[in-house]
C-alpha cells in the first residue's frame, strides 16, 4: 500500500533539490548577464591594459596609459578634446591625432581611454588618445 505524502517522503526531497538547482541556475545567469558589457562602442583602437587612476598618470613616468572615468566636458564645436574625471582628479584628453571625435558621445558617459601622456603648454598633462570605449 502507498503511504501518504509527508515531510519525509522522497518526492518532497526531489522537489526541494529541483528548486534549489533552479535557484542556482538563476543566480549564475544573473551574474553572467550583469558582468557582460552591453552596447559598448569603440572609437579608434580598442583600449587595452589595466586602467590607472588619473593622479597616478600625472605623477608617473609611463608614456602609454589607460584610464577610466566620466567625460565631464568636451569641445562643443568639433569634439576633438574632452575632460575625463575619476575619483582622483581631472585630465584633458585630445583626440585630434587619433582620427575620431566625441561629438556623439554624451556627457557623463563612462569611458576607458588609451593613449600617450603629453606635456602641454603650462605643465598641463594631456592624454593624446589612440582609442576609447564607452
Amino acid at each position: 500500500m502507498l503511504a501518504a505524502r509527508g515531510p519525509g517522503h522522497w518526492a518532497g526531497a526531489v522537489t526541494f533539490r529541483a528548486l534549489r538547482l533552479a535557484g542556482i541556475v538563476w543566480v549564475c545567469l544573473l551574474l553572467c548577464a550583469g558582468c557582460h558589457q552591453l552596447n559598448s562602442t569603440v572609437l579608434g583602437k580598442a583600449p587595452q591594459g589595466e586602467p590607472q587612476t588619473i593622479s597616478s598618470v600625472k605623477n608617473g613616468n609611463a608614456s602609454s596609459v589607460t584610464i577610466q572615468g566620466v567625460m565631464i566636458e568636451k569641445c562643443p564645436v568639433a569634439g576633438c578634446w574632452f575632460y575625463l574625471r575619476d575619483s582622483t582628479g581631472v585630465i584633458k584628453v585630445d583626440t585630434k591625432l587619433a582620427g575620431f571625435v566625441v561629438l556623439d558621445v554624451p556627457l557623463q558617459s563612462r569611458l576607458t581611454v588609451t593613449g600617450s601622456k603629453v606635456m602641454a603648454g603650462s605643465n598641463e598633462i594631456t592624454i593624446a588618445a589612440s582609442g576609447i570605449r564607452y
